[in-house]
């Protein structure tokens, strides 16, 4: 059964304090969970308050459902960061199958 991985990382330039990060943090993660029954997690410790990097996961009997699932769920992540006032910096997809 295959498996879709996306990571995200995120530019927070605004963020002043941890606080401002994880305000950031928590609603992009909810939104994204909410929207797409997808599996967030985040995937670095705080190190700076400037940037995060987000990890999604999700799994479906067919990999052409999960490509256009990780596709959506990327437009719709670069959109939420953006009206968040961060921004999506990079992200890359992979499949993982057993």
């Amino acid at each position: 059964m295959p498996v879709a991985q996306l990571t995200l990382e995120l530019r927070i330039e605004h963020a002043q304090s941890l606080k401002d990060r994880r305000q950031v943090v928590r609603s992009l993660k909810d939104q994204l969970r909410q929207g797409f029954n997808i599996s967030v997690a985040e995937l670095d410790e705080a190190v700076t308050w400037q940037s995060a990097t987000l990890g999604v996961a999700a799994i479906s009997g067919s990999r052409s459902y999960l490509h256009q699932l990780i596709e959506e769920v990327e437009r719709a992540a670069r959109r939420m960061t953006n009206d968040l006032g961060a921004e999506l910096a990079d992200s890359f997809w992979d499949y993982l199958e057993n």
